[in-house]
């Protein structure tokens, strides 16, 4: 059963058929919040708040969307909505990311340099690169021109090597 035939069963009160979507995308949308800097019990949290939603907007879902831009579109919603009542919590986090590294392997050092980007500039790294979502798909999840999701791709591959030689050298 495809997600979209899935998410059909839904709307039309299979509600039971939400498992199947859970399953498939539970981890997907754990890393999803992970990249953006929020702990682990945090964005198990929100990955459950994405499945509520998905079953309270049940019915906006219409039979030609693609499944996945849909729900990360409710998942970038509901990451808003936590970063704007955890707004200081964030920056904190973020405060916190050591200035020097030693040693450390360039996975490490590149996640912390994404933890620096503005939003604007993490959010399509992160559907792009990690989430493997397609730029038309990216640019309908953030409401944009797939132009506008390019030039945010290549600015952000910009700042983010920048950031990354500016950590590597210290």
């Amino acid at each position: 059963m495809t997600d979209e035939k899935a998410m059909l069963a839904v709307s039309e009160g299979e509600i039971n058929k939400t498992a199947i979507l859970y399953e498939r995308y539970k981890k997907p949308l754990f890393n999803f919040f992970l990249r953006y800097g929020i702990g682990r019990e945090q964005s198990q949290d929100l990955v459950q708040q994405v499945f509520v939603r998905v079953i309270q907007y049940k019915h906006s879902f219409k039979a030609d969307n693609d499944f996945k831009p849909w729900i990360y579109r409710i998942s970038r919603n509901v990451f808003n909505d936590f970063y704007k009542s955890n707004k200081m919590v964030l920056t904190e986090i973020f405060q916190d990311v050591p200035e020097t590294i030693d040693d450390e392997e360039p996975s490490k050092i590149i996640q912390k340099a994404l933890e620096k980007l503005p939003l604007e500039f993490k959010e399509v790294l992160i559907m792009s690169r990690y989430e493997d979502l397609k730029y038309e798909q990216i640019a309908d999840v953030l409401g944009i021109s797939v132009a506008l999701v390019k030039v945010r791709v290549h600015r952000a591959l910009k700042k983010l090597k920048e950031i990354y030689l500016e950590i590597n050298e210290q």
